[in-house]
């Protein structure tokens, strides 16, 4: 846990002191030693911008609670319960995206802000990540949601780190897991582009291609988010994954600062693409997010149908299994292998895999540090398969082993 922000820090100095070449930050690190250096190259906080994190997250608590929303249901959790969540995260991200325009437009607020106080700014988000992480902790055992929903290994550490209560949730409809995944942090990743943007254009005079399309390639990947947001209760997130400092701390820092390091790293040291070396970035990543979405189209439609449908002008082929709740009940489900999803168990990963290295891909081949998002990805991707594949096994038993045997590759056909 110590060793997280350490590293999200360690990037941003190489970024800032040493051009973006992580070979040069880490020989400094060696010479000074790790107390000296960071001592010497770590951000500081700053009171202003701590008054100011504090008031982003209010504004994202009360339009998340009080922006009139539909009410999408979740999947069945492992003791049964069925919880139904708040999805008005499109209109959240719109106003706060209006908000910030109007104000930089009418000269208010310097559109460049989040760059130029970007330390601090990370610093105050580090903070707030442990300290969500302990309320969290102490939630699940003072006053947890769903007891029953609850996972204890025996070891603090463990518990701390991925979390004990599945859904933790303030009255009835505040999510501490979808507040948290997909507000914050997210909402944010794309004000931040557009600040660094603001900030190369202050600092250079003009604003590249490449920092557009990254840009670009972002929002995309943000407004699909929010516009699939009922489809995201159905992911790993939620379904599965429980609440400590794994995506507490995961949200509110290294999702802003690592998803954001193309800008940043652009905002500095600008590319120049040709338009045609910047179209066929644009146009692999859209490659990229088409297949993605294509592939989870499938999927959900499957589900909606019951798999009475239609897919690549065929019926769908599906094998139904059973599996049993820790309350003891028996449920139906269906395993998909045709379409999409009948040329590897986790095809969905491949599209997300395109987009990430298209994106990292407007920043050239200069240095490794912009590339640390795609570099994430794919570890982040295999290892969910890893645990996918694991979870299923237990899930499903015999069912599981003849989907594999129907569908054999896990991510990239003939290859993985």
């Amino acid at each position: 846990m110590l060793l997280c922000p350490c590293l999200v820090i360690f990037l941003r100095v190489a970024l800032s002191s040493f051009h973006g070449s992580l070979s040069a930050a880490y020989n400094a690190l060696l010479d000074f030693g790790p107390a000296n250096f960071f001592l010497l190259y770590a951000p500081r906080p700053d009171f202003k911008v701590t008054l100011g994190y504090g008031a982003w997250i209010l504004l994202q608590v009360a339009l998340y609670q009080f922006l009139p929303s539909k009410l999408n249901t979740g999947q069945l959790t492992p003791a049964g319960n069925l919880l139904k969540y708040r999805t008005n995260g499109l209109l959240a991200w719109i106003i706060t995206h209006v908000l910030f325009l109007t104000l930089a437009i009418f000269g208010f607020l310097d559109p460049a802000i989040l760059a130029r106080h970007w330390e601090p700014l990370l610093v105050t988000a580090n903070i707030a990540g442990f300290l969500l992480t302990g309320l969290a902790y102490a939630k699940a055992h003072l006053s947890p949601t769903h007891e029953k929903d609850r996972k204890f290994s025996g070891s603090i550490m463990y518990d701390l780190y991925m979390g004990i209560e599945l859904n933790p949730r303030i009255g009835k409809y505040f999510d501490f897991k979808l507040f948290t995944n997909g507000r914050p942090g997210i909402v944010a990743w794309t004000l931040i582009d557009f600040s660094f943007i603001a900030y190369q254009y202050q600092t250079h005079g003009y604003i590249t291609k490449s920092i557009l399309v990254s840009t670009i390639l972002h929002t995309i990947y943000v407004v699909d988010f929010f516009i699939n947001e009922d489809w995201y209760l159905r992911t790993i997130d939620i379904c599965h994954d429980h609440f400590g400092f794994y995506l507490a701390w995961g949200s509110l820092v290294w999702l802003p600062a690592i998803y954001t390091l193309q800008n940043q790293y652009l905002a500095s040291n600008p590319i120049v693409w040709s338009n045609f070396q910047a179209a066929a970035i644009l146009l692999t990543g859209i490659g990229g997010y088409i297949l993605f979405r294509s592939v989870n189209h499938q999927k959900d439609l499957v589900r909606r149908t019951k798999g009475i449908c239609n897919l690549w002008g065929a019926p769908a082929k599906v094998l139904r299994v059973k599996y049993q709740t820790n309350d003891g009940l028996e449920h139906n489900s269906l395993l998909l292998f045709s379409g999409w999803w009948g040329l590897a168990r986790h095809v969905n990963y491949l599209g997300d895999l395109i987009l990430s290295y298209s994106m990292c891909a407007t920043c050239g081949f200069t240095h490794l540090l912009p590339w640390t998002y795609a570099i994430f990805m794919t570890i982040l991707l295999i290892h969910r398969c890893w645990r996918d594949e694991e979870r299923c096994s237990k899930k499903y038993g015999k069912g599981w082993e003849e989907y594999c045997k129907r569908v054999r590759w896990v991510i990239v056909p003939g290859i993985y």
